[in-house]
Formats: structure tokens, sequence, C-alpha cells
């Protein structure tokens, strides 16, 4: 389902653009195209947003996941493996107009929205954090089948339920957090998906129209 949102804010001041495609057979493994610098302090408004509440699964070894469910994956933190649950919860799609002006030249951007990725993560079992987790390592944002382009070293700070992993110097079991991931994706895709996978495993998908 999407709903209209205003005043969405991604502040990159030192992000840049890696415009990658995905590789023949669908896979992460991607090829860079070319790389852009993002502008400083941009502030688009969102053009609207595909939402889900999650729902416990229990769903194993990748694969596609019904929107509003969660699926449970192992992530390899300082002290030691942490299992998280993990739901993609929606995502915030913008204009063709504001994803220019969160790059330094706008003709990289011809074509594109912006999209930022909304994913909670719920530690489940494992020892307790005292540091930032990679828990969102494994998420990355795709369109129609196709990776999208990551904004690298942008901030989701001044983004509405977006947290900072570097902030999070505590998470113990039965804690959750919502981290975000901003990509470009092209304005005409009919679907956006949320990936998120264990490391050198198959991909979770969860699809979102893009109405």
């Amino acid at each position: 389902m999407l709903h209209r949102k205003t005043a969405l804010r991604l502040v990159a001041p030192v992000a840049v653009l890696a415009l990658t495609l995905s590789a023949c057979n669908g896979s992460d493994d991607a090829d860079a195209k070319g790389a852009a610098t993002a502008a400083a302090d941009s502030s688009p408004s969102a053009g609207g947003s595909a939402s889900a509440s999650a729902s416990a699964s229990t769903s194993a070894g990748g694969g596609e996941v019904a929107t509003g469910e969660s699926v449970t994956g192992k992530v390899a933190e300082e002290p030691g493996d942490v299992t998280y649950e993990i739901a993609a919860q929606k995502v915030d799609v913008g204009t063709e107009a504001e994803a220019q002006k969160v790059v330094s030249d706008p003709k990289d951007a011809k074509g594109m929205v912006l999209a930022i990725a909304h994913v909670k993560f719920t530690h489940q079992a494992g020892p307790a954090l005292s540091d930032s987790s990679d828990a969102n390592d494994g998420t990355t944002v795709w369109a129609d089948g196709q990776r999208g382009s990551i904004l690298i070293g942008a901030s989701e700070d001044g983004v509405a339920g977006c947290e900072d992993p570097y902030d999070v110097e505590s998470w113990k079991q039965g804690e959750s957090h919502v981290f975000c991931e901003s990509y470009l994706v092209p304005a005409t895709a009919k679907s956006i998906e949320v990936h998120w996978s264990e490391e050198d495993g198959e991909p979770f998908v969860w699809k979102f129209p893009n109405a």
C-alpha cells in the first residue's frame, strides 16, 4: 500500500552514488558503472511509501518473503554470532526531481528516483552488543529484479524512523532497531525490492509495488 509523505530528508554531505547493475543471473554480484558525488544537505520530499507490518516467519535459505512477514538470519558480530529477526517494513520513494538534487551532477540521476528502505532488526539470540552492528550490511535495494544505485556514505539521520547503526552502542536480546538504506532506482520501476542476506547466503526478498 502506498502512503503519501512530505518532508523526507536525506543528508549526504560526502556521499557517492555508485551506479551498479546486477548480474544476468539476478545475484547480488554487481558491476560498477560509474560514480557521482552527492550534494550536501539535500532535502527531497517523499513521493510515496510502500509499507508492511511484520509478522513472524520461519522462512530459511532465502527466497521471496510475503509482505508483512519476517525472517531469521545470523550475523557474525564482534562478540559472536547473533540471530536476528528481520523485516523490511517499507520503502520511501521520492521523485525524479528530488533524486537530481542529491547528486552533484543531475544527469547522473536522470530517470531515477530516491528509494529509502526501512528494515527492522530484532535481537533474538546470541551475545549482547556493546558496539555498532553489522546487521544492515546485508541490505540492498532492487527494482524490477535489477540492483539499484547505492548512495555510499549517505546519512539517513534526518529521515523519520531511521536509526544510525553507529549510534547503537548497546543491543540486548529482545530489543529492536530500524536501519535504512538509500538507493536510486529507475522511476519507471513497477516493483521495488528489499533484499537481505547472510554473508555468502541467498537473499530474502520483499517486494513493494511502485505505483
